[in-house]
């Protein structure tokens, strides 16, 4: 049966309330959480430990596998299913196909390449997704969301077709209103039953893994042709031309332009096969303005992804890509989360190049504060500092340099690349204005 003490102790001038349950039977485990929840919550709300024995942890379980009711089984793949969609695209005089992380998480990039060539159909892809087609691809659109290159989120809007291929439309996707988006045709391909049918209503559900899907559909229209929405693609190209990303940002001519340094440093940043960026405004600049190339990859920390992701992540893609260079864009607020890894580039000798996009304040978080709260930038700006990381890289014995202004930026993205520096760790500190915002 279920024990139950209570006592107070003194732990360093602290009062503690101790309480204790022993759990003899499973059937006791469900209790035991409501007693904990209990206690947290009533009278003097407070922490409660559940302490699991060491030789519980330890124990080794043979696991009865039942098949349970599976929620997500594929649907089958109907030639009438593809005979519909096929009939679906011709009839679309603006459609969209949404890449999402699904296609690069299915290892089926060039499948979706390919698929997409075949269909004449433009492509805008989330912010996981950016790496699904190279920057220069004449049906890339761009990234849409709520930092979304604003054309991309334009086309996105006014599409009569949408195929998403391996996205959840979520919130960051769509926005919160999202009665505009079921007036439309929408395919939604997704693994999880869940996703399909949440938020967006209306959309035909193909519950099926991505790249199988794209295998069967790829079969389906190969004695297809498609004819190339030339108006859609003119109109989109427009829009684009309309509301370009280094454009944004209304800058004084003696302040690095985000947008406009991420274009140069992508211009030379060629022998990467890995582009990291971490959380925060860099992110952003970085996804609406970096131009990744067919084989590189973009990695950042989506959904509650955490800040100082990136670092010891670039660690790590180095290590995989047997120790070869990678690029990573980061915060001044993110670098100081991880910046003990430098440590362990230098130990491993890892060919990681560090740019740090330095406005000396929480931009995104301090953007919030401009907008909701009156620009009180409490432990944002105010509160808060960041520290000379070229003097701390050096400290490292990493070679490192800070660049200030546009006229620097073209010579200080080819000193990363430099023969001396192609092989080694380097950070390029770049100070951007405090209240540079992202759009």
């Amino acid at each position: 049966q279920l024990g139950f003490q209570e006592t107070d102790t003194v732990s360093t001038a602290i009062p503690i309330t101790k309480a204790s349950f022993r759990v003899n039977n499973p059937e006791d485990i469900p209790e035991m959480f409501e007693l904990a929840f209990n206690l947290a919550t009533e009278g003097r709300p407070g922490p409660v430990l559940i302490d699991i024995p060491m030789d519980v942890q330890r124990a080794q379980i043979e696991l009865s596998m039942k098949d349970p009711e599976n929620l997500n089984s594929p649907v089958v793949l109907h030639i009438e299913l593809f005979a519909e969609l096929i009939e679906d695209i011709r009839n679309a005089k603006r459609p969209i196909i949404l890449a999402g992380r699904g296609v690069r998480s299915a290892f089926a990039t060039e499948l979706f390449l390919q698929l997409v060539e075949k269909l004449n159909v433009p492509i805008v892809t989330t912010l996981l997704a950016i790496d699904t087609i190279p920057f220069g691809h004449p049906l890339r659109v761009g990234f849409i969301g709520s930092y979304g290159n604003r054309w991309a989120n334009i086309a996105f809007g006014e599409s009569d077709f949408l195929l998403v291929l391996g996205s959840r439309l979520d919130i960051r996707q769509t926005g919160a209103d999202t009665a505009f988006f079921e007036n439309r045709k929408i395919y939604h391909v997704d693994c999880v039953a869940g996703e399909i049918n949440n938020r967006i209503k209306g959309c035909v559900p193909v519950v099926h893994d991505v790249k199988l899907f794209m295998e069967a559909f790829q079969v389906a229209v190969k004695d297809e042709k498609f004819s190339t929405k030339e108006k859609w693609l003119n109109y989109i190209e427009e829009l684009k031309n309309k509301w370009p990303d280094t454009n944004e940002l209304k800058l004084s001519e003696d302040v690095i332009n985000p947008n406009v340094f991420m274009h140069q440093l992508s211009k030379t940043s060629y022998p990467t096969r890995v582009v990291l960026a971490d959380v925060g405004a860099h992110q952003m600049w970085a996804a609406q303005s970096i131009e990744i190339q067919k084989g590189q990859f973009f990695i950042t920390s989506g959904g509650m992804g955490a800040m100082g992701f990136a670092l010891p992540a670039s660690i790590g893609a180095s290590f995989a890509l047997n120790q070869t260079p990678v690029l990573v864009i980061i915060g001044d607020g993110c670098m100081q989360l991880n910046i003990q890894e430098l440590q362990t580039i230098v130990q491993n000798k890892l060919p990681v190049k560090i740019v740090v996009m330095n406005n000396q304040n929480l931009g995104m978080i301090r953007q919030f504060q401009d907008s909701y709260f009156e620009s009180r930038y409490q432990s944002t700006f105010w509160g808060y500092t960041a520290p000379d990381f070229k003097k701390i890289a050096t400290a490292y014995g990493i070679n490192s340099r800070t660049i200030c202004k546009p006229d620097e930026v073209s010579e200080a993205v080819d000193w990363i690349w430099n023969k001396e520096n192609k092989d080694n760790p380097v950070l390029l500190q770049v100070m951007i204005d405090t209240h540079t915002n992202t759009y």
